[in-house]
């Protein structure tokens, strides 16, 4: 069972990081979480294996990152705190790095402050705030990460939520244009793709079924549009594709394709 909403959650609508929380597994989430997120299975059933690919997808570009020297992270829509969260993946490898968390949920918001605890070597903090309001999120980034050196931006699952392409596409590149050199953009979508393996169909109806029933309303994007969010920086191979198939591990696994896409760009000297 979850620990109780905040006052004032309603917890009678489903939350979009509630229904995540479910597919994969945790206990932050509620009846209409659990109902709407069965609903969604019945019209996609690979949406829990999309959630899973995705977690195992931040792994991945964060141990990556850290490979390449990157030793902060600023982790913008954060969602609840599950398994492998970002600080825990990094600090694993490197105990000192310091990490920011993002959110505007007030559910988040408290679980975030209860489980989000880094290693004394580092850092790991937590910022209230809307990621579309740049100026506040790195003001407050700025009191526990170096915004002058390479940083991780991490937007996993976030940008879905803004439904206007334009908007979208001018809050990547506000952050990007604002970034260190060196720093590394990490991003995953819902994607709306039609391959052998991807029915788009069937996630229009999965995203469909969520707004209908009040949920927090949802754009997939196809692996173009969200390939686009890359501008201005140097694609890590093997570019946008299926979170699943992103450098596994080990190299040349092939799992299925899930309708969540994602990728890591590089800003450049």
């Amino acid at each position: 069972m979850p620990y109780g909403p905040p006052p004032g959650v309603d917890t009678s609508v489903p939350h979009s990081a509630r229904m995540w929380d479910y597919w994969l597994g945790g206990r932050e989430n509620y009846p209409a979480d659990r109902a709407a997120g069965d609903a969604v299975l019945r019209v996609l059933p690979g949406i829990a294996a999309s959630a899973r690919a995705d977690r195992a997808f931040l792994g991945r570009a964060v141990r990556f990152l850290v490979g390449r020297g990157i030793g902060q992270f600023l982790d913008l829509g954060a969602g609840l705190p599950t398994v492998d969260n970002t600080h825990e993946v990094a600090q694993r490898v490197a105990p000192s790095a310091r990490i920011v968390y993002v959110d505007n949920d007030p559910l988040v918001l408290a679980h975030a402050r209860t489980l989000l605890r880094g290693r004394p070597e580092g850092a790991c903090d937590y910022i209230e705030a809307d990621i579309r309001d740049i100026g506040t999120v790195l003001e407050g980034a700025s009191r526990t990460l170096d915004l002058g050196r390479p940083v991780g931006l991490m937007m996993l699952g976030v940008l879905n939520h803004v439904l206007d392409d334009d908007e979208a596409g001018a809050l990547v590149a506000s952050l990007l244009e604002r970034a260190a050199p060196g720093s590394h953009l990490v991003l995953s979508h819902t994607c709306d793709a039609t391959t052998a393996e991807l029915d788009g169909a069937a996630m229009r109806r999965a995203v469909a079924e969520v707004m209908e029933r009040g949920g927090t309303p949802i754009r997939a994007r196809s692996p173009e549009r969200i390939a686009g969010f890359f501008t201005g920086t140097r694609l890590v191979e093997p570019g946008v594709v299926s979170c699943s198939r992103w450098r596994p591990d080990p190299p040349g696994r092939r799992d299925p394709e899930v309708p969540h896409f994602a990728g890591v760009g590089a800003v450049p000297s």
